[in-house]
């Protein structure tokens, strides 16, 4: 019932916000948060901004080119001392992509030449995203999260934060200091075409 509550609340400012854009699936913004939460108790809603802009943007930002980047993941691996962290989850709310782990190459589950290939042509894959129409996306979902009224420490200040980032023509965010602290995340982001068909099978068998 309280999803249903949150879905009828927001469709409304939904349809009036995104105009011409597919309307937000807030039920499906509900479960990602509420995954997220669980997975992390001691994220912030600018550790849930990450997660989403990251399922539309991919992982790009971070990407200056190929050489820099096998060199900056052979540099991050020599400071993955701990294996035992989720490997892999989805972004957002429409998991068009996945975080993988560090983990997954620093077990020896999967090859640095694989890892880093998957990663350079998730980069690749990436389609243009207007940080404008991405806003006004960001102000529904924040809605959405507002409404269920979760716990989130700095909530105001890191709302109001992201809001100035958007207005300046920026979207990308760091993890909060907490998450850092808790959870000394390592990962990169490769898309849901090439994870599934390409990487998972590696994870699991």
């Amino acid at each position: 019932m309280k999803r249903l509550a949150i879905t009828v609340v927001v469709m409304t400012s939904c349809i009036c916000a995104l105009a011409q854009m597919q309307c937000i699936d807030t039920l499906a913004v509900c479960s990602s948060v509420e995954r997220i939460m669980a997975d992390y108790p001691h994220a912030t809603l600018q550790d849930i901004y990450k997660s989403f802009f990251q399922d539309r943007f991919g992982p790009g930002h971070i990407v200056p080119d190929s050489s820099r980047a096998a060199l900056y993941l052979k540099q991050e691996l020599e400071t993955v001392d701990n294996v035992d962290v989720p490997l892999y989850e989805p972004t957002g709310y429409e998991g068009n992509y996945y975080r993988v782990a560090l983990a997954t190459v620093a077990s020896g589950k999967i090859s640095f030449e694989a890892y880093l290939s998957a990663f350079l042509r998730s980069v690749d894959d990436v389609q243009a995203v207007d940080v404008g129409v991405w806003e006004k996306e960001w102000d529904v979902i924040e809605g959405v999260i507002r409404a269920m009224a979760l716990p989130l420490p700095g909530f105001e200040d890191d709302s109001a934060a992201i809001k100035e980032l958007l207005s300046s023509g920026y979207y990308a965010v760091h993890h909060s200091e907490e998450y850092n602290k808790e959870y000394d995340p390592h990962y990169r982001i490769i898309s849901k075409e090439i994870f599934e068909k390409e990487i998972l099978p590696l994870i699991v068998e």
